[in-house]
C-alpha cells in the first residue's frame, strides 16, 4: 500500500487524478484525520463525479465528525447518482450507509 508521501508525489504530477485523490482520502480517514479526508474526497468528486465510493467514504468521515445531517445529504446524493448510473452495487452500499446513520 502506498504511503501518503507516495500518493502526494503522484498527485504532484497530476493534481486532478481522481484515483490518487481517493487514495489520499482513504489514507487520511484510516488515520482518523477525517477533515483532511473530506477535502480529498471533495477534490476526487470534482475530478470524477462518478467515483461513487468517494461519496460513501466522505459521508463516513462526516459521520465520524458528528456531522450526521451532512453525512446523510452526501450519502443521498451519491446513492441517487449511483442509481442513475445503474451502479447497483454502489447504490446499494450507499443506501445501507444511509439506513445505518439515519437517526
Amino acid at each position: 500500500m502506498p504511503s501518503i508521501a507516495d500518493l502526494e508525489r503522484l498527485l504532484a504530477t497530476d493534481p486532478k487524478d481522481a484515483f490518487v485523490l481517493y487514495g489520499l482520502g482513504q489514507e487520511h480517514a484510516r488515520l482518523g484525520r477525517h477533515a483532511q479526508a473530506i477535502q480529498f474526497f471533495d477534490r476526487c468528486l470534482e475530478s470524477d463525479p462518478a467515483c461513487f465510493y468517494a461519496y460513501y467514504f466522505k459521508a463516513k468521515s462526516l459521520h465520524a465528525l458528528g456531522r450526521v445531517e451532512e453525512a446523510l445529504a452526501v450519502a443521498n446524493v451519491g446513492q441517487k447518482s449511483a442509481r442513475s448510473a445503474a451502479d447497483l452495487k454502489a447504490s446499494s452500499e450507499l443506501q445501507a450507509l444511509i439506513d445505518e446513520i439515519e437517526p
